[in-house]
């Protein structure tokens, strides 16, 4: 090889001044740290807790026997919404309002946190969407282009075909409240004292619960959360809020509704609760009642998660409320 060809390549090598494959021509000008790739999607690692027949048991016993199992997804945060149902700034019945209260941060933990991850939050707080009018979360709603829809989605759904053999484990015919007459009294009283109407004092979502005017949604119904949901390609939706056996399950953007137009929907079960009255049927305590309702979903409708698989710690558990003496 001539001794000015071998030079010229030694030069090249050393120096930089030949082809690197790792630049692009286009960016040959900038330095590497602005050429960093986009960061990987945020994937939710999620275990989803299902109940499912144990044939042999029930080959033994009158009824259907039930086992817990549980199965790992995951799902990209992009893909992924949040919707929080009716966590009212009040309530008709006083202990609902007391355990709303001691959910309320860990809601807010997990909010915070999903809403970093790129989850898209939509707030649902029922009969109080006007008082949103002018925010930016409700406004949002409106870009949302016109599509196609279920059939019946703004409508309440009382059961859907995979429950209706399943006997509901509650009488909730009472209202479901849990409130000491002495309690309620007072609690009315409160109530009117503040300008409220004792039976629907709710004006607008919990105070502690943020609404990010930058990226959430607020709606109250069946069409417009559908179509947020297929506007964005949101393929998961997380259900958390009150209350378990009535709104939760059977609001329009509710967990029925959901399950039985094919969103891949789970409920949060430590961050929900239900209305129901100890003195009625079953006749177990309230925390028992809720976990009730809880295994009737896990079995008929849709799956669950805990809050823990977010934000860390242990799954959120209430404290029992005892009258006062």
């Amino acid at each position: 090889m001539p001794v000015r060809l071998y030079a010229l390549i030694l030069l090249t090598s050393c120096f930089g001044l030949g082809h690197n494959p790792t630049h692009n021509h286009l960016h040959a000008d900038k330095p590497d740290h602005l050429h960093a790739e986009k960061p990987d999607e945020t994937i939710l690692n999620v275990t989803l807790q299902h109940q499912v027949p144990n044939t042999q048991q029930a080959n033994h016993t009158r009824g259907a026997n039930y086992e817990i199992t549980t199965e790992n997804e995951t799902w990209k945060a992009s893909q992924t919404a949040i919707i929080i149902c009716d966590m009212w700034d009040s309530h008709h019945c006083y202990r609902a309002v007391k355990r709303q209260e001691q959910m309320v941060p860990r809601m807010e933990m997990l909010l915070t946190h999903l809403r970093s991850q790129g989850v898209t939050v939509i707030h649902a707080p029922s009969s109080c969407v006007s008082a949103y009018a002018n925010n930016p979360a409700r406004l949002r709603v409106a870009s949302i282009p016109e599509s196609s829809i279920p059939e019946g989605i703004n409508q309440w759904c009382h059961s859907i075909p995979s429950e209706e053999q399943a006997t509901y484990p509650l009488d909730q015919s009472d209202g479901g409240e849990d409130d000491t007459p002495e309690e309620h009294d007072a609690w009315a009283a409160a109530l009117k004292t503040k300008g409220l109407n004792p039976r629907s004092p709710w004006k607008k979502q919990h105070p502690g619960l943020t609404i990010d005017p930058a990226k959430d949604f607020i709606s109250d119904r069946g069409d417009e959360v559908w179509r947020i949901l297929k506007h964005k390609e949101l393929k998961n939706a997380i259900l958390l809020g009150v209350h378990t056996n009535m709104c939760v399950l059977g609001r329009p953007f509710g967990l029925r509704q959901l399950s039985k137009n094919g969103v891949n929907v789970v409920l949060v079960r430590d961050l929900t609760d239900s209305m129901y009255n100890p003195k009625s049927w079953p006749h177990v305590s309230h925390l028992e009642g809720n976990a009730l309702i809880i295994s009737h979903i896990e079995r008929h409708i849709c799956p669950t998660l805990t809050s823990d698989q977010f934000v860390g710690g242990k799954p959120f558990r209430f404290t029992p409320i005892t009258a006062t003496r």
